[in-house]
């Protein structure tokens, strides 16, 4: 087995930076469903870009290259231990190459490994088959994606769809409504898995275990593949759109699995997926390791690269751009309104949850007055002179901010805040009151940012670890759309009224 490491590094780099062709597949579909001139069309243009620069530099897609889960078939008597070694060597080479970000946190220290290696990182399920191959899968699911994961308790009363059932209608209500609630948090146009039966744990299992199918396979059991068909429909009708600004493309594939209950719990558990949906596999020889064939990469690669330039200026529509550079005066701020394009050169400064918190009680360490925070964990590199750079910046959900987000902009000045999904009414109430503004940066977008960052001037705090650290940047041209203005508008509270409008219209029973 002596190649079966680089295998694994191989298969870990690929995964990361190279999106499946079934995934391009349903991302072209999307595009082709989305009306010109929208703020989801923008979107997409900006995603395939992104895809295409990540394929090109061989870098990360996302800057959150999430959890490594391993899915590995091996023949009867092959040593498990050794390939789980091996696999955490190819995990800390990753890593140290930039290929992956180091994501593996002590949950009571908050200490980062540095090298995604620690209790329970990656998660590796070896399984024993006949056969004379090794099959080995990996799925890199980022931490936005993972918080809108929902599990359901039949029977129970769902906002916006009334009574769930233990029956097929009652599924199909937790389905419907478990896209509903990730809205663009979870960087939509997205993909779930869903487990049917099992316990709270098996339940989650089995859901992420349907992202392992291919987008276009059919389900064996009829029942489901109709749901399947069901869900993918009707999720489409919710206009909430690519992340989450509204639109024609909500769900790009959705996969369900059943198993066995005990008969006092029925769980229905959905495992959601960004649009970067990460997940390949390789086929290699027991002996010694090596690649044989490739997985998920069977029909046409699509290629975005020729209509990128055309469907950018298309999609650009009639909005208003507008040039921003800190220090940005409250007026400055109080012009904005939700759908202008904002353009940021100059200053950038990142700020995740160890920030925020820590910011709290507090002073900063630089002077953050009519400055732009960025909510972004990059990854970084740091070459043999000592100099820092930037390989993977994309936004990260904001949400997790709100408790700290108006206190924060009030207590240092703050103008502008950039991150992707929207904030609450706490946020909201503040930027009226302050002058401030929201602005959603495309989730995913990792390269795309990346190569707006011309120059890392500092960092802080880097004792959180490299995806928590304050680190201070000079950015041109990085575009992001206003969602919430210093006048009370929210486009996230707009999509979501009208989305769970349109959710209750499907309160009637379809599947007996």
């Amino acid at each position: 087995m002596e190649k079966f490491r680089q295998s694994m590094y191989d298969l870990i780099v690929q995964t990361s930076t190279n999106l499946p062709y079934d995934v391009r597949r349903a991302i072209r579909k999307a595009k082709e469903r989305e009306n010109a001139g929208t703020r989801a069309a923008l979107s997409l243009a900006t995603i395939t870009q992104n895809i295409e620069m990540a394929d090109d530099n061989v870098l990360p897609i996302c800057q959150d290259t999430g959890m490594l889960t391993f899915e590995i078939k091996v023949p009867v008597g092959t040593n498990q231990l050794v390939l789980e070694e091996s696999i955490y060597d190819a995990i800390r080479q990753a890593t140290k190459d930039g290929k992956l970000r180091p994501n593996s946190v002590d949950s009571l220290t908050g200490e980062n490994s540095g090298d995604n290696i620690g209790p329970g990182t990656p998660i590796i399920h070896f399984h024993q088959w006949e056969k004379d191959y090794i099959d080995a899968r990996l799925i890199v699911k980022g931490g936005g994606c993972e918080n809108k994961n929902i599990q359901y308790s039949l029977p129970m009363e769902i906002e916006g769809l009334g009574r769930a059932g233990r029956d097929l209608d009652g599924i199909r209500k937790c389905i419907l409504h478990s896209v509903y609630q990730a809205q663009g948090q979870g960087c939509s146009a997205g993909f779930i898995g869903v487990g049917i039966g099992g316990d709270r744990i098996s339940g989650y299992e089995l859901a992420k275990k349907q992202l392992f199918r291919d987008v276009s396979d059919i389900n064996e059991n009829e029942k489901l593949q109709q749901l399947e068909d069901y869900i993918l429909e009707k999720a489409n009708t919710l206009g909430i759109g690519t992340m989450g600004f509204g639109g024609e493309a909500t769900l790009l594939g959705c996969k369900i699995g059943v198993m066995n209950r005990l008969p006092a719990s029925f769980f229905v558990s959905v495992a959601y997926n960004c649009w970067a949906f990460r997940r390949l596999g390789v086929e290699l020889d027991a002996n010694s390791g090596e690649i044989q064939g490739w997985l998920y990469q069977e029909g046409e690669k699509i290629n975005f690269k020729e209509e990128n330039e055309a469907a950018a200026k298309e999609s650009q529509g009639d909005a208003r751009e507008v040039v921003l550079q800190a220090p940005i005066s409250e007026e400055q701020i109080r012009e904005l309104k939700v759908g202008d394009v904002v353009v940021i050169n100059g200053d950038l400064h990142t700020g995740r949850d160890a920030i925020h918190h820590y910011l709290m009680e507090h002073d900063a360490p630089i002077d953050l007055n009519g400055q732009i925070i960025y909510h972004c964990g990059p990854v970084m590199l740091k070459d043999t002179e000592g100099e820092w750079h930037v390989k993977a910046a994309g936004p990260t959900t904001s949400i997790r901010e709100e408790p700290y987000q108006g206190d924060i902009m009030k207590k240092f000045g703050i103008r502008a805040v950039i991150g992707k999904g929207g904030m609450g009414p706490k946020t909201l109430k503040a930027l009226e009151e302050h002058g401030g503004v929201y602005l959603n940066a495309i989730g995913g977008a990792a390269q795309y940012y990346a190569d707006c960052i011309k120059k890392v001037d500092s960092v802080d705090l880097m004792e959180f670890g490299i995806p928590e650290a304050m680190w201070h940047l000079k950015v041109e041209g990085f575009r992001a759309i206003v969602t919430m203005d210093s006048h009370g508008n929210s486009l996230h509270q707009d999509v979501d009224k009208t989305s769970f409008e349109r959710l209750e219209l499907h309160k009637e029973k379809v599947f007996s």
